[in-house]
């Protein structure tokens, strides 16, 4: 497809995102909604677990996380594959980008597996973090929302980057994108780009939603100024990007989940909004509009 016509269909989501904006985010009735949901969220979202539980569950996110890529890299190691992403064996050009994917990968994956043996093995009484679907929400209710807060995190985040990185040029900071965008432009294998799109598209809409906003977020929420709790795991989830050219933007978009967390009552909801935010950048990439 066309570059003209991708920009053009980003523009019309835009608009449309915009729109959503002032409905159910800047209006006189949608601030009334969102008092009346935070509200509510003090029962629905209400986790009861103790510190040193909260900080088990950090402990084994992280550990889980360390033991994933340790145990990556030791096949790459055995497999002649450099941790740099040099080839030590002849393999084709592509290793490197795969070494990077599978790294990536086995992080994320062992995030994932670090929460599910919190919560299966160390704390079997506390209530479900990530209930599918909250009371009175159904799954049409969850696609409705997830589509409109991918909607409008659209122009809110666009706005954002071109901020940011106008005050990284006035600072006279350089910056690089993100590695993935790049394998994206580049990718010239179906197995690359398939296995990029899963880990973009499922796992770490899944990881990350999981420990952000259904961990870090709902832990905070009562217990600390609202303040604290919807800008601390937001900075968080834009560090483990590590990428200062996405910090700001990304920051931005955790806000935006959590508070679709809250608004909604479920974490279905924000996984699904990420999801598509990451579809929408791969596509757009893949279209050849610069990021």
């Amino acid at each position: 497809m066309r570059p003209e016509i991708v920009t053009t269909i980003a523009s019309a989501l835009g608009l449309a995102g915009l729109a959503l904006l002032w409905r159910y985010g800047l209006s006189a009735k949608a601030r009334s909604e969102a008092a009346a949901a935070r509200k509510r969220a003090d029962t629905v979202l209400h986790w009861d677990i103790s510190a040193s539980g909260f900080f088990l569950f950090l402990f084994c996110v992280i550990v889980g996380g360390v033991l994933g890529q340790a145990l990556a890299l030791l096949c790459l190691r055995l497999g002649g594959i450099s941790p740099t992403g040099i080839s030590t064996g002849g393999e084709a050009a592509h290793a490197s980008d795969m070494a990077m994917l599978f790294l990536g990968g086995a992080f994320q994956g062992g995030m994932l597996g670090g929460v599910c043996f919190f919560r299966r093995l160390l704390h079997k009484r506390e209530k479900p973090a990530a209930a599918a679907v909250a009371a009175g929400v159904s799954p049409a209710g969850v696609l409705r929302k997830g589509i409109g807060c991918e909607l409008i995190a659209l122009p809110v985040v666009g706005a954002t980057a071109l901020l940011w990185q106008g005050l990284l040029h006035l600072l006279h900071i350089d910056y690089q994108a993100q590695d993935l965008v790049d394998l994206f432009a580049e990718a010239d294998s179906p197995l690359l780009l398939g296995s990029m799109t899963f880990l973009a598209v499922v796992l770490a809409p899944l990881t990350e939603e999981l420990i952000f906003r259904a961990g870090l977020f709902r832990y905070l929420r009562t217990r600390a100024p609202r303040w604290v709790a919807l800008a601390l795991p937001a900075l968080l989830f834009a560090a483990l990007h590590a990428n200062l050219a996405s910090f700001a933007p990304l920051a931005v978009l955790g806000l935006i989940f959590a508070l679709a967390y809250e608004r909604s009552g479920t974490l279905a909801v924000p996984i699904l909004a990420h999801a598509l935010f990451n579809l929408n950048t791969i596509l757009m990439i893949l279209g050849g509009v610069g990021m």
